[in-house]
C-alpha cells in the first residue's frame, strides 16, 4: 500500500480534521523513529497514519478501537506487522517490536505536544522546546487523555523521555503547516 492509498483511506473513514491531523502527527513521528532505529521508515509510518482508521466507528465501544481497522485493512497488502502494530496501541495484543512499542508510546505523545502547542500564547509547534513540554508533562491535569505511563514506555526502546519528546517534538514541527500549527 503506498502513502497516497493509506491517506485516501483515512481521509474516507475519518471525518473529523482533527482525528486526520493526530494521524499525521503519528505518522510523522513513526517515520522519525524508524529512522533513529535505522528501521524501514514506510510500513512504520504507515502503522502511524492508518492506527486510528476505526476511530470514528469505534468511538461508543473504545475495547473494539482496532479491531475494524484490521478488517478495513485486510487484503490490502500490509505486512502483518502494521497491523500488528495498530492492534497493539490499543492493547488488543501484546506489543513486542519496537514499532509496536513506538506506536503505542507516540499516540498519546503527539496528542500532548499538540496540547502543548495549542496553550502555548503563539500556538505554534515552532516555539515550543524541551523544558516547556517537560514542564507540561509534569502537571498531572494537563491534557490528562495523554497517558503519562504510555509515554513513559519508550524506555523499553532504549530512550529517555527527553530523547523521545525531542524525536516527536521535532516530526510535528517538520509537518506543522498540515497540522495547522
Amino acid at each position: 500500500m503506498t502513502r497516497e492509498q493509506a491517506l485516501g483511506l483515512v481521509e474516507q473513514h475519518l471525518h473529523n480534521p482533527n482525528l486526520v491531523k493526530h494521524c499525521l502527527a503519528v505518522e510523522a513521528c513513526m517515520m522519525d523513529l524508524a529512522v533513529h532505529f535505522r528501521q524501514d521508515p514506510q510500513p512504520w509510518a504507515l502503522a502511524g497514519l492508518l492506527h486510528d482508521l476505526d476511530y470514528e466507528y469505534t468511538v461508543e465501544t473504545p475495547a473494539a478501537h482496532t479491531e475494524k481497522t484490521a478488517e478495513l485493512l485486510a487484503g490490502q497488502g500490509l505486512d502483518g506487522e502494521i497491523i500488528h502494530a495498530i492492534k497493539a496501541h490499543n492493547l488488543r495484543v501484546e506489543p513486542a517490536s519496537q514499532m509496536d512499542l513506538s506506536l503505542l508510546a507516540v499516540d498519546p505523545a503527539s496528542g500532548f505536544i499538540i496540547a502543548c502547542a495549542l496553550m502555548h500564547p503563539d500556538r505554534k509547534l515552532a516555539v515550543l522546546d524541551l523544558p516547556f513540554l517537560k514542564k507540561r508533562f509534569k502537571e498531572k491535569s494537563f491534557a490528562r487523555g495523554a497517558s503519562r505511563p504510555q509515554m513513559e514506555g519508550c524506555a523499553r526502546l532504549g530512550l529517555t523521555l527527553d530523547e523521545f519528546l525531542s524525536l516527536c517534538l521535532g516530526a510535528m514541527q517538520r509537518i506543522a503547516p498540515q497540522l495547522g500549527l
